[in-house]
């Protein structure tokens, strides 16, 4: 099959402005992350038997508990807003065919 002479492959790949907010985002989830690992590592040094680790925030049981559970949420919270801006900043580079172009897959 001959290619037209006014095929332009650049069209399939359009170049997108910058993705600077979902780098930022990731960024602060990556901070937001490794803040909630922190905060559970102090909580569960609470509970293991030293309460100086953030002072009288976590100087009983039941605040280091809190504590842990706290950072526990950070984590995960942190983890899921990088994998969302990872997934949209890969998404961005999809090429822009229609589907019926694509092949089948059964």
């Amino acid at each position: 099959m001959k290619i037209s002479d006014g095929f332009d492959a650049r069209r399939l790949r359009p170049k997108g402005q910058g993705s600077w907010r979902m780098r930022i985002i990731a960024a602060f989830s990556a901070v937001l992350a490794t803040a909630g690992v922190l905060l559970a590592m102090a909580g569960v040094a609470s509970l293991i038997g030293n309460p100086v680790a953030l002072g009288e925030l976590n100087a009983s049981p039941a605040g280091a508990v809190v504590t842990v559970i706290v950072g526990l949420l950070m984590l995960y919270v942190g983890v899921w807003f990088w994998r969302r801006s990872r997934r949209r900043r890969r998404r961005a580079g999809e090429l822009n065919m229609s589907p019926h172009l694509m092949k089948k897959h059964d």
